[in-house]
């Protein structure tokens, strides 16, 4: 039985993590196009088609480790109407989105907590589907302002320097490289973890922005949804405490 909840969890994490990387990149390309640039759009990136943004590394570490990023989306800053506001716009984009999707899916997964019958395999994958969806959205709008490239932190960053000094040239050259490190750490942390040494947890420096993520971030969208479903502010309140 471990086993088939197991296999459960990860598909329910893949398309999870489907729905997330698409929309993310989705915005990135509409808000771009609206700024002016038509270079997403001429590149089949403003579509909703999972396909068109997916980079398998990416897809593989976000299914395994709950981070992992898509393709960029291609722009040419020069074709905006505002050259900084345009470029903020669209690296803001994606961010924005995610934390709206968080809004949304978490009273859905409360829906199906509260609500929905239990029938084997389908209540564990939809029950599992809609919390990944809460808490990669919210784990990706962390993620994404790290100021490493590719994500979108350095490009927000970029949109708002206009001296690029060593710090951003290191940022530019590396972030690809600490990224890889970070998601490789946190893997070897989780693989620890499940095999009964629960004190590196504490060693997954991920794992804490994703906690930060879902505790902080997270709570005005537990507070705002959960008194709906009879849970008391104060206990919303402890749990973000302890």
């Amino acid at each position: 039985m471990q086993f088939a909840e197991r296999i459960i969890e990860l598909l329910a994490s893949f398309f999870a993590v489907a729905v997330v990387l698409t929309l993310h990149e989705f915005a990135h390309a509409f808000v771009a196009y609206r700024c002016g640039d038509p270079t997403a759009k001429l590149y089949g990136r403003l579509s909703l088609n999972p396909l068109r943004h997916f980079d398998l590394l990416g897809l593989i570490c976000f299914t395994l480790v709950g981070f992992g990023w898509a393709k960029p989306v291609p722009i040419d800053p020069n074709n905006f109407k505002k050259y900084r506001l345009g470029l903020g716009l669209t690296a803001s984009a994606g961010i924005v989105m995610n934390y709206l999707m968080a809004f949304l899916f978490y009273p859905l997964f409360l829906v199906a907590v509260y609500f929905m019958p239990e029938i084997p395999f389908l209540t564990a994958f939809l029950t599992d589907l809609l919390y990944f969806l809460f808490a990669y959205s919210l784990g990706f709008c962390v993620f994404n302002l790290l100021p490493f490239y590719p994500l979108d932190g350095f490009r927000i960053v970029d949109a708002l320097s206009r001296r690029h000094g060593k710090v951003y040239r290191f940022l530019r050259r590396y972030g690809y490289y600490i990224l890889l490190f970070l998601i490789a750490e946190s893997f070897l942390c989780n693989i620890f973890v499940r095999a009964g040494f629960p004190v590196m947890d504490y060693c997954n420096i991920l794992g804490w922005i994703l906690k930060f993520a879902q505790n902080i971030l997270g709570f005005p969208i537990r507070a705002a949804w959960e008194p709906a479903f009879g849970v008391h502010i104060s206990q919303i309140w402890r749990s973000l405490i302890w």
